[in-house]
């Protein structure tokens, strides 16, 4: 780690400490310092959409603000706290599919493909609605596989920094991962009838 990142960590945790004292002056500087890595975030969870998709990074990433803002977690650390905005802009990305999607209900769940880490479907709308009841389903069986699969398809975090960010080593996050994307698979799979 270089000493700029070495900084920038310890300048994010003293903020997040800073935040569980109820500093409020303190939230707009963290967004400030890690704005450039929610960004990116938005950006990969954005990507999987399709290209007329009405909500933007920037819209995402300040909505996903606004909701983090309402919360105050007592992150750990950047990367709990990412992983959070994480989830964050996954939801809000589900409720905006759900609302663009509640004139279609009953229209079946046409079928998706699941690569390395995104989903691919003709209709994103319905992919973003099936991967996250297929992640319900999932957190129900084991908790831990859901929490590695928000970081690994929401976040775009290696499976080294999934590791880091969830407490976990590399190779039992590696093992979670397969099964994890095992679940996925069958869960996601149109209904054969």
């Amino acid at each position: 780690m270089s000493a700029d990142e070495s900084n920038n960590t310890n300048k994010v945790e003293a903020l997040l400490t800073a935040i569980d004292r109820g500093d409020p002056k303190a939230m707009p500087e963290l967004i400030d310092l890690i704005y450039p890595e929610l960004k990116r975030l938005a950006h990969f969870q954005l990507a999987a959409e399709r290209p007329d998709h009405t909500l933007n990074t920037t819209a995402v990433v300040h909505e996903a603000y606004m909701r983090l803002v309402a919360r105050r977690d007592g992150w750990k650390d950047r990367k709990h706290f990412l992983r959070a905005a994480a989830a964050v802009m996954r939801h809000l990305l589900v409720d905006h599919a759900r609302k663009r999607n509640a004139a279609k209900r009953g229209d079946g769940n046409p079928g998706l493909a699941l690569d390395d880490n995104r989903l691919v479907s003709d209709d994103d709308t319905v992919a973003v609605l099936a991967l996250d009841n297929a992640l319900k389903e999932i957190a129900a069986i084991d908790p831990r596989l859901e929490g590695i699969i928000e970081c690994r398809y929401f976040a775009g975090l290696t499976v080294s920094d999934t590791a880091e960010a969830l407490g976990m080593t590399v190779r039992t996050v590696e093992r979670d991962w397969q099964r994890a994307r095992g679940y996925l698979k069958r869960a996601m799979e149109p209904d054969e009838r």
